[in-house]
Protein backbone atom coordinates (compact mmCIF):
# COMPACT_ATOMS: atom_id res chain seq x y z
CA UNK A 1 0.00 0.00 0.00
CA UNK A 2 1.30 3.09 -0.86
CA UNK A 3 1.35 6.11 1.39
CA UNK A 4 0.54 3.99 4.67
CA UNK A 5 1.66 5.12 8.03
CA UNK A 6 2.78 1.63 9.25
CA UNK A 7 5.47 2.27 11.84
CA UNK A 8 8.92 0.58 10.74
CA UNK A 9 9.42 -2.84 12.51
CA UNK A 10 12.42 -1.86 14.57
CA UNK A 11 15.82 -3.11 14.12
CA UNK A 12 16.69 -4.21 17.12
CA UNK A 13 14.55 -7.12 17.79
CA UNK A 14 16.55 -9.70 17.05
CA UNK A 15 18.74 -8.65 19.58
CA UNK A 16 15.83 -8.60 22.02
CA UNK A 17 14.62 -12.29 20.79
CA UNK A 18 18.21 -13.59 21.23
CA UNK A 19 18.50 -11.72 24.97
CA UNK A 20 15.25 -13.68 25.66
CA UNK A 21 16.73 -16.98 24.31
CA UNK A 22 19.77 -17.16 26.04
CA UNK A 23 19.31 -15.20 28.99
CA UNK A 24 16.27 -16.09 29.69
CA UNK A 25 16.72 -20.19 29.91
CA UNK A 26 19.79 -19.15 32.19
CA UNK A 27 17.18 -17.04 34.96
CA UNK A 28 14.55 -20.48 34.13
CA UNK A 29 17.04 -23.05 34.61
CA UNK A 30 19.02 -20.67 38.09
CA UNK A 31 15.19 -20.48 39.13
CA UNK A 32 14.31 -24.02 38.72
CA UNK A 33 17.76 -24.67 40.73
CA UNK A 34 17.35 -22.77 43.20
CA UNK A 35 14.04 -23.95 43.77
CA UNK A 36 15.32 -27.37 44.34
CA UNK A 37 17.89 -26.33 46.31
CA UNK A 38 15.55 -24.39 48.63
CA UNK A 39 13.14 -26.94 48.83
CA UNK A 40 15.33 -29.75 50.03
CA UNK A 41 12.83 -31.57 52.42
CA UNK A 42 10.19 -32.50 50.00
CA UNK A 43 10.13 -35.60 48.09
CA UNK A 44 12.56 -35.90 45.11
CA UNK A 45 9.86 -37.22 42.93
CA UNK A 46 7.58 -34.07 43.62
CA UNK A 47 10.35 -31.67 43.85
CA UNK A 48 12.36 -32.59 40.35
CA UNK A 49 8.58 -32.79 38.41
CA UNK A 50 7.86 -29.33 40.36
CA UNK A 51 11.75 -27.96 39.11
CA UNK A 52 11.45 -29.30 35.58
CA UNK A 53 8.08 -28.31 34.70
CA UNK A 54 8.67 -24.42 36.09
CA UNK A 55 11.17 -24.30 33.45
CA UNK A 56 8.99 -23.61 30.31
CA UNK A 57 7.03 -20.85 31.96
CA UNK A 58 9.25 -18.81 33.37
CA UNK A 59 11.35 -19.06 29.68
CA UNK A 60 8.43 -18.04 27.90
CA UNK A 61 7.64 -15.21 30.03
CA UNK A 62 11.17 -14.25 30.06
CA UNK A 63 10.64 -14.26 25.88
CA UNK A 64 7.80 -12.94 26.09
CA UNK A 65 8.18 -9.92 28.17
CA UNK A 66 11.65 -8.72 26.76
CA UNK A 67 10.20 -6.70 24.29
CA UNK A 68 9.12 -3.91 26.70
CA UNK A 69 12.82 -3.20 26.85
CA UNK A 70 13.50 0.00 25.13
CA UNK A 71 16.50 -1.49 23.54
CA UNK A 72 18.21 -4.85 22.89
CA UNK A 73 21.24 -3.12 24.47
CA UNK A 74 19.15 -2.95 27.73
CA UNK A 75 17.61 -6.09 27.50
CA UNK A 76 20.70 -7.76 27.70
CA UNK A 77 22.01 -5.46 30.39
CA UNK A 78 19.05 -6.31 32.49
CA UNK A 79 18.79 -9.99 31.76
CA UNK A 80 21.85 -10.67 32.35
CA UNK A 81 22.43 -9.07 35.72
CA UNK A 82 19.58 -10.96 36.52
CA UNK A 83 20.83 -13.93 35.14
CA UNK A 84 24.51 -13.29 37.04
CA UNK A 85 22.83 -12.79 40.23
CA UNK A 86 20.31 -15.87 40.05
CA UNK A 87 23.48 -17.97 39.28
CA UNK A 88 25.45 -16.55 41.88
CA UNK A 89 23.11 -17.22 44.70
CA UNK A 90 22.49 -20.64 43.14
CA UNK A 91 26.29 -21.52 43.36
CA UNK A 92 26.21 -19.67 46.87
CA UNK A 93 24.22 -22.47 48.35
Amino acid sequence: MAGSSHPPIQRDWLSKTLAGLVLGAVLAFALSGLFSRLNAGMPLSVRGQLAMWMVPPIWLGVLSGVYFFSSGLRAWLWLGMAAAGLAGAFYLL
